[in-house]
């Protein structure tokens, strides 16, 4: 019964916490009888290891969409040698920027940095000390379906008539605190447009030159606790994931939710989330066995660090990392978050389509404090196994993710035979 009353007391707080701040906060573990009161500069062992001084969260201006094109790089056969491909968007920062630098220093993987700012990523990967000759930066603006094209084009150029053995689709917006919506260059609402139906056109747009990779082609969408409902932070955090009949895509451009209703931008997110899980799961029951292509998903953990908060104010920004961390005990570094990625793209272990990853062995669960380890367990934090995690059963939905694909398609410009594979 105690244990019980804690469950509850624990999720009360986490509704609570949501409605206040509109988080993207993930897990709650009981009330403890003491507790630590812990600032940025504080450290903790976690998962047996000891952190260092925590980060607050960049804060970083939002520009316009900029679907200005770069002059293709050539010969990069040369400079590929025989290792494996790998795309990985959003990579200047966060998950994206710590997964591309482990895939590099492997030394297995060249890696293409495809972001919107070629300059910045060149730089933090400079200051991350990826090795020489180890990647190339190639803009990709996923606010733009011209760019999306564009960047394929540049890609193909690049490497020449070589296949594509890796696809991460990483890169994401979220808009929690604006009032009315932003739109792409092509009228999708901001966080629909970039972080679903982007990645959408890029992967179909590349499908084909992964399918002749003879080195285990797999495709990877990131995606999130936040669109599971079998979660706290999907299920119980308000507001939740919902994309109703679909009315926003069968409306076309313009729309401002997927389910037709007013923006809200804490669930645009939660959406696109959702889409990004479905696609994975209906790219897998369409062209797995065709391709041989691994079509997979996972969840990282709290991130509490990275730029995806940096539309939160500024008190958030520095709380909410120590709130992950001493509290919940649900926070992942970003050099965690990126081997994480890294295990995902590169282990054998992987290999299953259609598959959600996560690690902990216990994270679809409301955290619980284990008082022989002295630690939050089951709260999707650091350390732990990987395993595969279980979609919601809205998340895992044949027809609407049937539907949703289908009018996805259309909505960026294809046909089912432009990606004939």
């Amino acid at each position: 019964r105690c244990s019980l009353l804690r469950r509850a007391m624990a999720v009360m707080m986490m509704r609570c916490l949501a409605m206040c701040v509109g988080s993207m906060a993930l897990v709650m573990p009981p009330l403890r009888t003491s507790v630590r009161v812990a600032t940025p500069m504080m450290t903790a062992t976690t998962g047996g290891s000891t952190a260092g001084p925590l980060k607050v969260a960049p804060k970083l201006e939002s520009p316009p969409v900029d679907s200005s094109k770069q002059f293709p790089k050539v010969n990069g056969g040369l400079l590929i040698g025989n290792r494996k491909l790998v795309v990985v968007t959003g990579a200047s920062s966060g998950l994206g920027l710590f997964g591309a630098y482990e895939l590099a220093k492997s030394g297995e993987y060249y890696v293409v940095l495809a972001c919107r700012n070629v300059d910045k990523a060149d730089e933090e990967a400079k200051k991350m000390g990826f090795p020489e000759n180890s990647y190339t930066a190639v803009k990709l603006e996923l606010g733009s379906l011209e760019s999306v094209r564009s960047f394929v084009f540049n890609l193909k150029a690049f490497k020449g008539p070589r296949a594509l053995d890796r696809l991460v689709c990483n890169a994401a917006v979220y808009l929690p605190t604006d009032p009315k919506p932003r739109f792409t260059e092509d009228g999708f609402e901001m966080s629909m447009g970039v972080n679903h139906l982007g990645h959408f056109l890029l992967v179909h747009l590349l499908l084909n030159d992964l399918k002749r990779s003879k080195k285990d082609p797999r495709v990877i969408i990131v995606g999130s606790i936040t669109g599971n409902q079998n979660t706290v932070g999907g299920g119980l955090v308000y507001p939740r994931a919902d994309l109703g009949q679909l009315e926003g895509f069968k409306g076309g451009p313009g729309f401002e939710m997927a389910d037709g209703g007013k923006f809200f931008g804490a669930k645009a997110y939660k959406d696109s989330k959702v889409c990004n899980m479905m696609t994975v799961q209906e790219l897998d029951r369409r062209y797995h066995d065709k391709t041989g292509i691994t079509f997979s998903s996972l969840y990282p953990g709290c991130i509490a660090e990275t730029g995806l908060f940096r539309e939160k104010r500024g008190w958030f920004r520095k709380i909410f990392p120590v709130f992950m961390k001493y509290v919940t005990g649900g926070y992942v570094s970003e050099e965690e978050s990126g081997q994480r990625l890294f295990q995902v793209v590169d282990d054998d272990v992987c290999t299953k389509s259609g598959v959600y990853w996560s690690w902990n062995g216990n994270a679809q669960q409301v955290g619980l404090y284990d008082p022989f380890a002295k630690e939050v367990r089951g709260a999707g934090g650091s350390g732990g196994d990987i395993f595969e995690n279980q979609y919601s059963k809205s998340t895992a939905d044949e027809k609407t993710a049937k539907d949703m694909y289908d009018l996805s398609l259309k909505l960026v410009g294809l046909d089912e035979k432009d990606v004939a594979v």
